[in-house]
Protein backbone atom coordinates (compact mmCIF):
# COMPACT_ATOMS: atom_id res chain seq x y z
CA UNK A 1 0.00 0.00 0.00
CA UNK A 2 0.81 3.62 -0.60
CA UNK A 3 0.29 5.93 2.20
CA UNK A 4 0.24 8.59 -0.19
CA UNK A 5 -3.26 6.77 -1.78
CA UNK A 6 -6.85 7.27 -0.32
CA UNK A 7 -8.16 4.49 -2.56
CA UNK A 8 -5.84 1.72 -4.27
CA UNK A 9 -7.02 -1.44 -6.06
CA UNK A 10 -4.62 -4.05 -7.37
CA UNK A 11 -5.94 -6.59 -9.70
CA UNK A 12 -9.25 -6.42 -9.08
CA UNK A 13 -11.72 -9.52 -10.86
CA UNK A 14 -15.34 -9.70 -10.79
CA UNK A 15 -16.89 -12.19 -12.93
CA UNK A 16 -20.71 -12.57 -12.85
CA UNK A 17 -21.88 -15.44 -14.85
CA UNK A 18 -20.62 -15.85 -18.52
CA UNK A 19 -19.81 -11.85 -18.07
CA UNK A 20 -16.57 -10.50 -16.92
CA UNK A 21 -17.37 -7.41 -14.90
CA UNK A 22 -13.69 -6.83 -13.88
CA UNK A 23 -10.72 -8.47 -14.73
CA UNK A 24 -7.36 -7.14 -13.17
CA UNK A 25 -8.25 -3.64 -12.42
CA UNK A 26 -5.62 -1.59 -10.42
CA UNK A 27 -6.62 2.09 -9.55
CA UNK A 28 -4.91 4.55 -7.51
CA UNK A 29 -6.63 7.83 -6.36
CA UNK A 30 -4.16 9.94 -4.20
CA UNK A 31 -5.74 12.13 -1.34
CA UNK A 32 -7.23 15.34 -1.80
CA UNK A 33 -7.46 14.34 -5.54
CA UNK A 34 -10.45 13.26 -8.30
CA UNK A 35 -10.09 10.63 -10.07
CA UNK A 36 -12.76 10.52 -13.03
CA UNK A 37 -13.70 6.66 -13.97
CA UNK A 38 -15.32 6.55 -17.34
CA UNK A 39 -16.18 3.92 -19.37
CA UNK A 40 -18.91 2.56 -21.98
CA UNK A 41 -21.91 0.91 -20.46
CA UNK A 42 -21.10 -2.54 -19.16
CA UNK A 43 -17.18 -1.73 -18.55
CA UNK A 44 -17.38 -1.93 -15.03
CA UNK A 45 -18.19 1.37 -13.31
CA UNK A 46 -20.67 -0.03 -10.76
CA UNK A 47 -18.75 -3.07 -10.35
CA UNK A 48 -15.65 -1.46 -9.28
CA UNK A 49 -17.61 1.27 -7.33
CA UNK A 50 -19.61 -1.19 -5.78
CA UNK A 51 -16.65 -3.38 -3.94
CA UNK A 52 -14.78 -0.37 -3.02
CA UNK A 53 -17.58 0.54 -1.29
CA UNK A 54 -17.93 -2.62 0.69
CA UNK A 55 -21.23 -3.61 -1.35
CA UNK A 56 -19.98 -6.61 -3.05
CA UNK A 57 -16.34 -8.56 -3.14
CA UNK A 58 -14.18 -9.59 -5.46
CA UNK A 59 -13.51 -12.27 -6.55
CA UNK A 60 -9.43 -11.97 -6.71
CA UNK A 61 -7.61 -9.09 -5.61
CA UNK A 62 -7.26 -6.43 -3.05
CA UNK A 63 -8.36 -2.90 -2.53
CA UNK A 64 -8.17 -0.23 0.38
CA UNK A 65 -9.97 2.90 0.89
CA UNK A 66 -8.59 5.45 3.47
CA UNK A 67 -5.68 2.35 4.47
CA UNK A 68 -8.60 -0.09 5.21
CA UNK A 69 -9.49 -3.40 3.16
CA UNK A 70 -12.32 -3.21 1.46
CA UNK A 71 -13.08 -7.28 2.65
CA UNK A 72 -11.68 -7.87 6.19
CA UNK A 73 -12.18 -4.03 7.52
CA UNK A 74 -15.34 -3.54 5.44
CA UNK A 75 -17.01 -1.68 8.72
CA UNK A 76 -13.85 0.90 8.93
CA UNK A 77 -14.59 1.59 5.31
CA UNK A 78 -17.85 2.36 5.87
CA UNK A 79 -17.49 4.65 8.32
CA UNK A 80 -14.42 6.68 6.17
CA UNK A 81 -16.78 7.35 2.61
CA UNK A 82 -19.92 8.95 1.64
CA UNK A 83 -21.45 7.64 -1.29
CA UNK A 84 -23.68 8.88 -3.65
CA UNK A 85 -25.76 6.36 -6.53
CA UNK A 86 -27.30 7.12 -9.70
CA UNK A 87 -30.67 6.99 -8.31
CA UNK A 88 -31.51 9.60 -4.94
CA UNK A 89 -31.96 7.48 -1.47
CA UNK A 90 -34.24 9.94 0.02
CA UNK A 91 -37.68 9.67 2.19
CA UNK A 92 -39.93 11.33 -0.01
CA UNK A 93 -43.08 11.76 2.96
CA UNK A 94 -40.02 13.52 4.99
CA UNK A 95 -38.68 16.95 4.94
CA UNK A 96 -35.50 17.74 3.53
CA UNK A 97 -34.36 18.60 6.84
CA UNK A 98 -35.70 14.98 8.25
CA UNK A 99 -33.64 13.50 6.21
CA UNK A 100 -30.46 14.99 6.74
CA UNK A 101 -31.07 14.55 11.06
CA UNK A 102 -33.04 10.78 10.25
CA UNK A 103 -29.16 10.06 8.23
CA UNK A 104 -27.38 11.62 11.35
CA UNK A 105 -28.64 9.56 13.70
CA UNK A 106 -29.15 6.60 11.82
CA UNK A 107 -24.69 7.32 11.75
CA UNK A 108 -25.02 7.63 15.98
CA UNK A 109 -24.55 11.44 15.82
CA UNK A 110 -26.61 12.81 18.24
CA UNK A 111 -29.72 14.57 17.73
CA UNK A 112 -28.71 18.21 18.30
CA UNK A 113 -25.74 17.26 16.80
CA UNK A 114 -27.43 15.86 13.57
CA UNK A 115 -29.44 18.93 13.15
CA UNK A 116 -26.47 21.48 13.76
CA UNK A 117 -25.09 19.19 10.77
CA UNK A 118 -27.88 19.11 8.55
CA UNK A 119 -28.21 23.08 8.99
CA UNK A 120 -24.19 23.58 7.67
CA UNK A 121 -25.50 21.26 4.89
CA UNK A 122 -28.71 22.68 3.51
CA UNK A 123 -27.16 26.64 3.77
CA UNK A 124 -23.97 24.43 1.57
CA UNK A 125 -26.34 23.24 -0.86
CA UNK A 126 -28.54 26.34 -1.21
CA UNK A 127 -31.35 24.43 -0.10
CA UNK A 128 -32.07 26.44 3.46
CA UNK A 129 -35.51 28.00 1.98
CA UNK A 130 -36.69 24.33 0.86
CA UNK A 131 -35.78 22.41 4.20
CA UNK A 132 -38.86 21.82 5.75
CA UNK A 133 -40.89 21.33 2.58
CA UNK A 134 -41.75 17.81 2.10
CA UNK A 135 -38.93 16.13 -0.44
CA UNK A 136 -42.14 15.06 -2.31
CA UNK A 137 -41.72 18.31 -3.87
CA UNK A 138 -38.69 19.09 -4.94
CA UNK A 139 -37.33 19.20 -8.48
CA UNK A 140 -34.64 16.55 -9.55
CA UNK A 141 -31.64 19.29 -8.95
CA UNK A 142 -32.75 19.40 -5.34
CA UNK A 143 -33.36 16.05 -4.78
CA UNK A 144 -29.28 15.29 -5.98
CA UNK A 145 -28.19 18.09 -4.26
CA UNK A 146 -29.88 16.84 -0.84
CA UNK A 147 -28.76 13.61 -1.98
CA UNK A 148 -25.13 14.46 -1.98
CA UNK A 149 -25.87 16.30 1.44
CA UNK A 150 -27.00 12.91 3.09
CA UNK A 151 -23.41 11.31 2.05
CA UNK A 152 -21.56 14.43 4.05
CA UNK A 153 -23.35 14.06 7.13
CA UNK A 154 -20.57 12.10 8.78
CA UNK A 155 -17.68 14.46 7.05
CA UNK A 156 -16.34 11.68 5.15
CA UNK A 157 -12.58 11.50 4.08
CA UNK A 158 -13.46 9.41 1.10
CA UNK A 159 -16.67 10.16 -1.60
CA UNK A 160 -17.69 8.14 -4.12
CA UNK A 161 -20.34 9.92 -6.81
CA UNK A 162 -21.77 7.60 -9.12
CA UNK A 163 -23.33 9.63 -11.96
CA UNK A 164 -23.71 12.64 -9.55
CA UNK A 165 -25.10 15.29 -12.25
CA UNK A 166 -27.11 13.37 -14.06
CA UNK A 167 -30.49 14.82 -15.87
CA UNK A 168 -29.72 17.84 -13.98
CA UNK A 169 -29.94 21.45 -15.98
CA UNK A 170 -26.70 23.39 -16.82
CA UNK A 171 -27.13 25.62 -13.58
CA UNK A 172 -27.82 22.91 -11.07
CA UNK A 173 -24.66 21.05 -12.53
CA UNK A 174 -22.52 23.87 -12.57
CA UNK A 175 -23.65 24.44 -8.51
CA UNK A 176 -23.03 20.62 -8.37
CA UNK A 177 -19.47 21.31 -9.96
CA UNK A 178 -18.80 23.97 -7.56
CA UNK A 179 -19.43 22.06 -4.24
CA UNK A 180 -17.27 19.46 -5.15
CA UNK A 181 -14.27 21.34 -5.64
CA UNK A 182 -15.28 23.05 -2.31
CA UNK A 183 -14.61 19.30 -0.74
CA UNK A 184 -11.73 18.65 -2.58
CA UNK A 185 -10.24 22.01 -1.56
CA UNK A 186 -10.72 20.93 1.75
CA UNK A 187 -9.09 17.62 1.73
CA UNK A 188 -12.12 15.27 0.54
CA UNK A 189 -10.61 12.14 -1.68
CA UNK A 190 -13.25 12.11 -4.64
CA UNK A 191 -13.66 9.11 -7.24
CA UNK A 192 -16.54 10.33 -9.93
CA UNK A 193 -18.10 8.18 -12.44
CA UNK A 194 -19.79 10.29 -14.82
CA UNK A 195 -21.60 10.01 -18.67
CA UNK A 196 -20.55 13.64 -19.63
CA UNK A 197 -17.31 13.83 -20.40
CA UNK A 198 -16.83 17.65 -19.93
CA UNK A 199 -17.66 17.10 -16.72
CA UNK A 200 -14.90 14.54 -16.70
CA UNK A 201 -12.53 17.14 -18.31
CA UNK A 202 -13.68 20.02 -15.71
CA UNK A 203 -13.18 18.55 -12.47
CA UNK A 204 -10.99 15.34 -12.33
CA UNK A 205 -7.13 15.51 -12.09
CA UNK A 206 -6.70 12.48 -13.55
CA UNK A 207 -9.05 9.70 -15.39
CA UNK A 208 -8.95 5.96 -15.70
CA UNK A 209 -11.27 4.66 -18.74
CA UNK A 210 -12.76 0.91 -18.43
CA UNK A 211 -13.58 -1.08 -21.44
CA UNK A 212 -14.78 -5.05 -20.69
CA UNK A 213 -13.63 -4.77 -17.77
CA UNK A 214 -10.20 -3.76 -18.53
CA UNK A 215 -8.56 -0.49 -17.52
CA UNK A 216 -7.30 0.78 -21.17
CA UNK A 217 -5.91 3.97 -20.71
CA UNK A 218 -4.94 6.69 -17.41
CA UNK A 219 -3.88 9.98 -17.49
CA UNK A 220 -4.59 13.32 -17.00
CA UNK A 221 -7.39 15.01 -19.45
CA UNK A 222 -4.29 16.69 -20.91
CA UNK A 223 -2.31 13.96 -21.39
CA UNK A 224 -5.09 11.79 -22.51
CA UNK A 225 -5.79 13.75 -25.41
CA UNK A 226 -2.09 14.42 -26.68
CA UNK A 227 -2.23 10.56 -26.73
CA UNK A 228 -4.97 11.20 -29.55
CA UNK A 229 -3.06 13.35 -31.69
CA UNK A 230 -2.44 16.64 -32.60
CA UNK A 231 -5.60 16.87 -35.15
CA UNK A 232 -8.67 14.45 -35.28
CA UNK A 233 -9.80 13.72 -39.23
CA UNK A 234 -13.85 12.69 -38.89
CA UNK A 235 -16.10 11.78 -41.71
CA UNK A 236 -19.46 11.14 -41.38
CA UNK A 237 -21.22 8.93 -44.08
CA UNK A 238 -24.69 9.00 -45.68
CA UNK A 239 -24.58 5.22 -45.84
CA UNK A 240 -21.64 2.33 -44.21
CA UNK A 241 -19.10 1.91 -47.05
CA UNK A 242 -16.61 -1.22 -46.57
CA UNK A 243 -13.85 0.54 -48.36
CA UNK A 244 -14.16 3.93 -46.39
CA UNK A 245 -11.70 2.85 -43.51
CA UNK A 246 -9.23 1.80 -45.67
CA UNK A 247 -9.20 5.18 -47.62
CA UNK A 248 -9.51 6.86 -45.18
CA UNK A 249 -5.74 4.79 -43.57
CA UNK A 250 -4.03 6.86 -46.28
CA UNK A 251 -4.45 9.72 -44.10
CA UNK A 252 -4.04 8.25 -40.89
CA UNK A 253 -1.06 8.41 -38.21
CA UNK A 254 -2.44 5.23 -35.69
CA UNK A 255 -5.41 3.33 -36.93
CA UNK A 256 -8.64 4.37 -38.28
CA UNK A 257 -12.11 4.10 -35.64
CA UNK A 258 -15.44 3.68 -36.63
CA UNK A 259 -18.47 3.64 -34.68
CA UNK A 260 -20.88 0.69 -34.46
CA UNK A 261 -23.57 1.68 -37.02
CA UNK A 262 -20.96 1.90 -39.91
CA UNK A 263 -21.56 5.93 -40.37
CA UNK A 264 -19.07 7.51 -38.63
CA UNK A 265 -14.76 7.19 -38.91
CA UNK A 266 -12.05 9.11 -37.34
CA UNK A 267 -8.40 8.73 -36.78
CA UNK A 268 -5.43 11.04 -36.09
CA UNK A 269 -4.27 12.69 -38.90
CA UNK A 270 -0.94 14.29 -40.56
CA UNK A 271 -0.85 18.14 -39.72
CA UNK A 272 -0.44 19.15 -43.81
CA UNK A 273 -2.21 21.40 -45.87
CA UNK A 274 -5.22 20.84 -48.08
CA UNK A 275 -6.06 17.15 -45.46
CA UNK A 276 -9.86 17.93 -45.98
CA UNK A 277 -9.95 18.26 -49.81
CA UNK A 278 -7.15 15.43 -50.33
CA UNK A 279 -9.02 12.89 -48.04
CA UNK A 280 -12.80 14.21 -49.93
CA UNK A 281 -11.15 13.38 -53.15
CA UNK A 282 -9.82 10.14 -52.02
CA UNK A 283 -13.31 9.15 -50.20
CA UNK A 284 -14.46 10.14 -53.05
CA UNK A 285 -12.66 8.06 -55.99
CA UNK A 286 -13.29 4.85 -53.76
CA UNK A 287 -17.33 5.55 -54.14
CA UNK A 288 -17.76 6.30 -50.39
CA UNK A 289 -20.29 8.53 -49.95
CA UNK A 290 -19.86 11.42 -47.72
CA UNK A 291 -22.05 13.51 -45.93
CA UNK A 292 -19.16 15.71 -43.90
CA UNK A 293 -15.86 15.71 -42.97
CA UNK A 294 -13.81 17.77 -40.39
CA UNK A 295 -10.56 18.52 -39.09
CA UNK A 296 -10.15 19.65 -35.30
CA UNK A 297 -8.45 19.43 -31.94
CA UNK A 298 -8.87 15.98 -29.78
CA UNK A 299 -11.42 16.54 -27.33
CA UNK A 300 -12.13 13.94 -24.22
CA UNK A 301 -15.15 12.57 -26.02
CA UNK A 302 -12.53 11.92 -29.33
CA UNK A 303 -10.51 9.62 -26.62
CA UNK A 304 -13.17 8.19 -25.26
CA UNK A 305 -14.46 7.12 -28.82
CA UNK A 306 -10.80 6.24 -29.56
CA UNK A 307 -10.15 4.08 -26.70
CA UNK A 308 -12.98 2.29 -26.58
CA UNK A 309 -14.52 2.44 -30.59
CA UNK A 310 -17.65 4.08 -29.90
CA UNK A 311 -19.04 7.33 -29.50
CA UNK A 312 -19.04 9.22 -26.52
CA UNK A 313 -21.15 7.29 -22.89
CA UNK A 314 -24.90 8.34 -23.28
CA UNK A 315 -26.20 6.06 -20.45
CA UNK A 316 -25.53 4.35 -17.28
CA UNK A 317 -24.17 0.76 -16.64
CA UNK A 318 -26.87 -1.55 -16.84
CA UNK A 319 -27.24 -5.13 -14.12
CA UNK A 320 -25.00 -6.69 -12.76
CA UNK A 321 -22.33 -6.57 -15.26
CA UNK A 322 -22.12 -2.79 -15.09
Amino acid sequence: MNDRMMIEAAALSKRYGETQALDEVGLEVATGSIVGMLGPNGAGKTTALRILTTLSTPDRGQAWVAGHDVVTDAAAVRRQIGVTGQEATLDEVLTGRQNLVMVGELSRLRRAEARRRAKELLELFELTDAADRIVKGYSGGMRRRLDLAASLMMRPAVLFLDEPTTGLDPTSRQRMWGVIRGLVADGVTVLLTTQYLDEADALADSIVVLDHGRVVARGTPRELKAATGSQLLEVTLSAPHEGAATALAAFSVASVKTSDDGLRLWTPARNEPGLVVDALRTLDQAGVPVEDITVHRPSLDDVFAALTGGGAPKTEDAGVAA
